[in-house]
């Protein structure tokens, strides 16, 4: 497995060295990985400008969790079956129907719902868990960075139209396409909610043990894979989120 990089510097320039051949090849796994690049420096000139509460903590956090995603795409190359999610969402680069909007959707479903609990989980401590206090700080930094991927929506919009192709929107596309902006923020919202239920369940699982944990990791694999899978079917996604939602959430 690939070393985790000690800071997004280092996590942008992995990214841009991953990115490079995808966009050579012409790879559809190219719409989500720039979409994540750009996102991710502008946590990192957000992170500059002082704008969280624990900026130690939410650059070593990032950088795990973007790290989970990055390992997945390079076992892909390698040849290796990485998790269930995003298996799904790496076989849809070869569905020339999929547009790219489409691709980047299913690489922030699996990204939202399958590494975002597990790299709380590797940056907050049980005991940490258990205080309210630090997993407020925690959240709060939490709901900056969705507000930094939401002030991105309307620019990300206008990148995946210069490499979309004539159909890749259709007439109800473009008509939606205000609502689907809107809504992004609010599946952002929604989906945060159910990640830190998820995370405080895998918490607890790790305090009783590698066995309990491993199950309820197993159980988070499979809910995710159903969520990705469900959005790789044609039609529109906005309605499928509007009435599944875009998290999904371990029983209790």
């Amino acid at each position: 497995m690939q070393a985790t990089p000690g800071s997004i510097e280092e996590l942008i320039a992995r990214m841009e060295a991953l990115l490079a051949p995808l966009e050579a090849e012409g790879d559809e796994r190219r719409h989500f990985l720039a979409t994540y690049k750009r996102t991710t420096s502008a946590v990192h000139d957000d992170l500059k400008g002082g704008g969280f509460l624990d900026a130690a903590w939410v650059e070593r956090w990032d950088v795990v969790f973007a790290g989970l995603y990055l390992d997945a795409l390079e076992d892909w190359n390698r040849g290796e079956r990485p998790a269930e999610p995003w298996a799904v969402a790496f076989e849809a680069a070869g569905d020339e129907r999929v547009p790219p909007l489409r691709h980047v959707l299913l690489g922030m479903n699996a990204h939202v719902n399958y590494d975002l609990p597990q790299s709380l989980l590797a940056t907050i401590s049980d005991d940490e868990f258990a205080d309210p206090a630090v997993l407020e700080r925690r959240s709060k930094d939490h709901v900056h960075i969705d507000a930094i991927l939401s002030a991105r929506v309307d620019a990300e919009d206008k990148e995946l139209q210069k490499v979309e192709q004539p159909g890749d929107r259709t007439r109800l596309d473009k008509l939606l396409t205000p609502f689907n902006q809107a809504a992004t923020k609010r599946f952002l919202s929604e989906a945060r909610r159910k990640v830190w239920h998820n995370a405080r369940a895998l918490s607890a699982a790790r305090r009783q043990g590698p066995d309990a944990l491993a199950a309820r990791l197993a159980e988070l694999e499979e809910l995710s894979r159903v969520r990705v899978a469900d959005l790789r079917v044609p039609g529109q996604v906005l309605i499928k989120l509007a009435v599944k939602g875009f998290g999904v959430q371990l029983p209790a």
